[in-house]
């Protein structure tokens, strides 16, 4: 089962939940127990080609110790 992002609609909390993709409405917020919650859009990583020569990932905060705002989260420089 996958870790999904969430948002709760009555606290603003963001929370990550392990449930199944198909099953997750009805899932209630970890933090006030309301089921309001909206899956938010995250950036996952993959192992693939890359040169081993990359731009040091982000030193800003952010998942991963990136910002994961810019160049999708890879490594980059600003």
């Amino acid at each position: 089962m996958p870790i999904y992002e969430f948002e709760c609609g009555k606290c603003g909390k963001a929370s990550e939940i392990l449930v199944r993709s198909s099953d997750w409405k009805g899932t209630s917020c970890p933090h006030c127990g309301s089921t309001r919650l909206e899956k938010k859009l995250s950036v996952f990583a993959s192992a693939g080609g890359g040169t081993s020569e990359a731009a040091p990932a982000c030193g800003m905060p952010g998942p991963g110790g990136g910002c994961g705002a810019c160049c999708g989260g890879g490594p980059h420089r600003h």
